[in-house]
Parts: C-alpha cells; structure tokens; sequence
C-alpha cells in the first residue's frame, strides 16, 4: 500500500495557544520570584531552541546522541521484529525525528504501512520534521500532537487492535526528579496494554569530566540554547532581559548524580517583564537554574522500573557503556 499525497497522510492536534502562554506566564512568575530562582526546561524549546538543540547533538563532545543513535542502529531490527503488522510508534519529545528514521525503516522492513505519533512542545518543529519524513518514505502516516508529555499522552488513540511502542529517546528521562520520571511513567504504565512497550535512552552515571565537557562545548552552542530561553521570555511576555548581562553554565553535581545548568547574571541588574508586571532584581553572580539531567545506574533503572509497574525485557548499551538503551514492558499482576 502506498499513499502518495503528504497532506493527506497528516494530522497535527496542537494545544490552545492561550493555555500554552498562561502555563508560561505562571511558570516564569513562579521561577524568578523564587527564592533560588529557576525556569522550566521545557521552555526551552521554542522554534530557535529545538534548531539550537539539533545543532548540540551534533557537537563531538555531546555523545548521547551518537551513541544513542549507534545503539539504536545496531539493535532497531531486533526490536522491530517483536512487533505486529498493526503498530503504532509513538515518540515523546520527538524534535527533528532524526533517529526515529532508524526505527522507522525497521519497522516498514517488515510491514506495508507504519503509523508514527510524534509528541513536541513546539507546532513548527513538528511540522517541519513531519514533511520531511512524509516526503521520505510514502508508507508512512503521521498523527502529530503538539503538547507537553502528559497532555499529549492523554491525546493518544489507543486501540485493542493494534500494538503501540512508545519510545523517549536522548536521555530526556534525566531531566525530570525522579518523583516526576516516576508519577509520568505511572501515567504511561496506565494506558499501555499488554503487548505494549516503552523504549527509553537513559544516560548512565560516568566520570564527572566527559559529563560536564558534554554540556559545556568549545563552540559556545550550548550556551547560546541556554540564552534563548530569555530571549523567548522577551519575545512572549515583553521582558526586557538583556542577553549580554547573562552568562552560561554547567556543573556535574557528583552527590545527586546529576548535571546542572544555569544562566549567571554577569552584574547587579533589574529586569522587568511587561506582560506580568514584574520586576526582577538579580545580584552580580545569582543565578538561575534552567536545566538538570540525571545520570543513572542499572540499579536506578531497575527501581524506577519496579516501582511504576513496569520491567526491563531487554537493555542494550555502547561499548564504552556511556549510554543504555530500556526497552520496559507492563508488569503483570
């Protein structure tokens, strides 16, 4: 079967706008007048934030995705072949779609027509990496959401007849407290049925310099994604921060096994924020959080695992062992 026509082979369900800027509005409200102040890392990735990130994991210091995407290359037809005609491949965070084309050809090797879900924060980014591989393979139907993870979770069309594999790909797990990995994939165990399954890159613990190296590049790229999160305060909620007063960077916290990443105001200064009416003070060297990523253990995976009624089926990793790759099944009762 193919189907020739790219429009006709896509849908894109897209969140309120308005919703979107009041989440906005009330998470930046909520981050700099914190005591310790910080802004959600999801904001990162508006249109310039997700080619911003593209362009990391291009970077020779970010191994993640090439290793990742060694993994996934060496191992995509094992994991296509535990699947049926009738598979859905949803993917949370999807960006660019960039190593889901590996799963993609996987899956239409052994099937005449592949269904993908890709969930995004940013409209544009999906629109655009969804035509480009609607024009690359024309077996293909694309179903896009663009919304956060629990609500494009909620979006999903699960039906009995068919067999879905949820994928998360680039260690986008590290982000979250483990409470919040935790109470999502609680949400994910829910609607998945049996014969479901929950594909997961998680970034293993390692020496503290290969970590920080990886966020803190010679090109300054990392920065400068770091950065546009202001720039995308300013551009939405007419703030008035002045990129040139902030700097970057980024620490590897060995106690919690974490990476941690900041914007740090260069000088004493004032920011106002026309849309909240808000005026924020900020001291020479305070800083705000914007971004961690946790590094895990097999033992961590594991417990994650046990305690959201999940199991690991199989787990694959590098040879240098940097990166592993879950493949999680519903427990049984």
């Amino acid at each position: 079967m193919t189907l020739s026509g790219v429009e006709e082979r896509f849908s894109l369900v897209t969140i309120d706008k308005e919703i979107f800027i009041n989440n906005f509005s009330e998470d930046v409200k909520t981050g700099l007048t914190s005591e310790s102040k910080y802004l959600p890392f999801v904001y990162f990735y508006d249109h310039i934030g997700s080619q911003l990130f593209e362009q990391i994991c291009e970077l020779p210091e970010y191994y993640l995705t090439r290793t990742e995407t060694k993994i996934l290359e060496a191992n995509a037809d094992k994991i296509a072949s535990q699947f049926s005609e009738k598979t859905v491949l949803v993917e949370l965070g999807s960006g660019s779609s960039t190593k889901t084309r590996i799963l993609i050809e996987a899956f239409l090797e052994r099937q005449s027509l592949a269904h993908y879900t890709p969930i995004d924060v940013s409209h544009q980014m999906l629109e655009e990496s969804s035509y480009s591989l609607l024009e690359a393979y024309p077996d293909l139907e694309i179903n896009a959401i663009a919304a956060r993870y629990n609500e494009g979770i909620d979006h999903l069309d699960i039906k009995t007849d068919q067999q879905n594999l949820i994928t998360w790909l680039g260690s986008s797990i590290g982000n979250f407290d483990r409470s919040e990995v935790a109470t999502l994939l609680r949400h994910i165990q829910k609607i998945m049925l049996p014969n479901d399954r929950f594909l997961v890159g998680i970034d293993l613990q390692k020496d503290k310099t290969i970590v920080e190296n990886a966020y803190n590049d010679t090109q300054g790229i990392t920065a400068e994604f770091n950065l546009n999160l202001l720039t995308h305060v300013n551009r939405e909620l007419g703030g008035n921060f002045d990129l040139e007063n902030f700097g970057h960077k980024a620490i590897y916290n060995e106690k919690i096994g974490r990476i941690e990443m900041y914007l740090i105001s260069h000088i004493d200064q004032k920011v106002f924020i026309r849309e909240l009416d808000l005026e924020v003070s900020f001291a020479a060297n305070e800083t705000i959080h914007t971004e961690h990523s946790f590094k895990y253990s097999l033992d961590d995976i594991d417990t994650l695992a046990e305690e959201t009624g999940l199991y690991v089926q199989e787990q694959w990793f590098d040879t240098e062992r940097l990166f592993s790759l879950n493949l999680f099944a519903p427990a049984v009762d």
